[in-house]
């Protein structure tokens, strides 16, 4: 039998994309996806299973479709997109359920991938050059956030030592960046003046977003646990990543940061508390770890800015010349089952 994987949060940019790719592997049997909202990019193999925020659904899943691979994939770490008691759930309560149904008696998972992010470590000014996955945070966590995630990464490690029979991973994304994904990071890059700290010019490290899916894939085919930093080598001045995207700077005061940045709003763009933080301090992550395991990454800090920039200026020049599509599964069905359609219709 080939693995029968689960993928919380479908249709987010992420539990798409990785369902997309695991479609593609003959040695997946089963993809299920669970998510609030029904998925928005084309899906064949997938099954797709409505649940509510904090999965409450997912331990009858699991023993339902006798799920042997759990990918954890929907943490929210943007606290622009939805009221914090919301992420919360998502984060917080839908992680423990998660490993609840994982754990439970006769559970069939052997397999565990979360995707996690480098904000568990924070920034502060007496921070490492490089965080190891063995260091931690200089202070507590402020932001929710860093909170929800930090809460997130206590239930990895208390199912990890009680279930020594699963494999868990955990993974520690840096800022991501491409073609596709949208953040507040590449969001403020695409203003006509990127804000900036006055007196700050902190080091931003970046992945490109085919190398977030690519290392996930990695760990599944390899079984590998542990927690693992991923990141693209390198790191880069962030005035040094506006000038590569042809931008300039506008400084926003030491002082009131925050409240400065409002007006930003009105842009279509508004920066987190958390990326304020990094706008002060920045923070770079080791990845040597998961490159030792045989992971290679296609793109450097710089080569994933660069791919970001490049997209930005081809929609600028070119702009949409088709209106866009929106996966729908009702339609798709038509598509593929309606006897109106013709099977040599383009």
């Amino acid at each position: 039998m080939g693995k029968r994987v689960l993928i919380t949060g479908l249709a987010t940019f992420w539990g798409g994309l990785l369902a997309q790719a695991l479609e593609h592997d003959p040695e997946v049997d089963v993809i299920v996806g669970l998510d609030t909202r029904e998925p928005t990019i084309e899906l064949e193999r997938t099954e797709y299973v409505r649940t509510d925020e904090n999965y409450s659904i997912l331990s009858r899943i699991v023993r339902a479709a006798r799920i042997d691979t759990i990918v954890h994939t929907f943490l929210v770490v943007d606290s622009t997109q939805m009221r914090a008691k919301t992420m919360h759930e998502i984060n917080v309560i839908g992680t423990m359920n998660l490993f609840a149904a994982a754990s439970a008696a006769g559970s069939t998972v052997r397999d565990v991938v979360v995707k996690s992010s480098s904000y568990v470590y924070g920034t502060a000014i007496e921070d490492p050059v490089w965080f190891t996955e063995e260091m931690t945070r200089s202070h507590p966590p402020r932001r929710r956030v860093e909170r929800s995630l930090d809460a997130v990464e206590g239930y990895v490690r208390d199912f990890a030592i009680d279930n020594p029979h699963v494999n868990v991973t955990m993974l520690r994304f840096s800022n991501v960046l491409g073609p596709d994904i949208v953040t507040p990071v590449s969001r403020a890059l695409e203003l006509p003046l990127v804000p900036k700290i006055l007196g700050y010019d902190p080091r931003f490290q970046f992945v490109h977003e085919d190398d977030v899916v690519r290392s996930i894939l990695f760990v599944l085919a390899n079984q590998l646990p542990g927690i693992y930093n991923v990141a693209g080598d390198g790191l880069l001045p962030w005035t040094e990543v506006a000038r590569i995207a042809g931008k300039r700077t506008i400084a926003l005061p030491p002082v009131g940061t925050a409240y400065a940045a409002v007006p930003l709003k009105l842009l279509g763009t508004e920066l987190p508390d958390e990326l304020l933080d990094l706008l002060r301090y920045g923070r770079g992550i080791d990845n040597r770890r998961l490159k030792e395991a045989g992971f290679r990454y296609q793109y450097t800090s710089a080569g994933a800015v660069k791919a970001f920039v490049e997209a930005l200026r081809l929609r600028s020049t070119v702009g949409t010349s088709e209106p866009t599509y929106r996966y729908a599964a009702d339609v798709e069905q038509f598509f593929r089952h309606s006897p109106a359609v013709t099977r040599d219709a383009d």
